[in-house]
């Protein structure tokens, strides 16, 4: 991954794993096999946890255990209204950057 690409995607990972959130509630290994699935292969399990781990304690996402046949209980993550309060606010910052950087791209000022 280039260095340009993990800074940008550093600013937005959040974003896209509440947004992944909001199509329906994921634990953390899906989570990164969704990612890499979408072209993002160098991403870290660890960098998902612990982006997990912050969200839960700013109260982005309700999280439920359930059993796993392969050991301890799995944390199942699913978006709360705060999260999706600021999933909106991402969505909208998105979409005034991109309009921005459209506009710069094409030259205009």
């Amino acid at each position: 991954m280039s260095r340009q690409l993990t800074e940008m995607l550093k600013g937005t990972l959040e974003g896209i794993v509440l947004a992944i959130l909001s199509g329906r509630p994921a634990h953390g290994y899906e989570i990164t096999a969704w990612l890499r699935a979408q072209g993002f292969a160098d991403i870290a399990e660890g960098t998902v946890y612990a982006l997990l781990v912050r969200v839960e304690r700013r109260g982005l996402v309700d999280v439920r255990k359930v059993p796993s046949e392969k050991g301890p209980p799995r944390k199942v993550y699913s978006l709360s209204a705060r999260g999706r309060r600021d999933l909106d606010d991402f969505w909208k910052t998105w979409v005034f950057l991109a309009e921005r950087l459209q506009r710069l791209r094409k030259g205009d000022k």
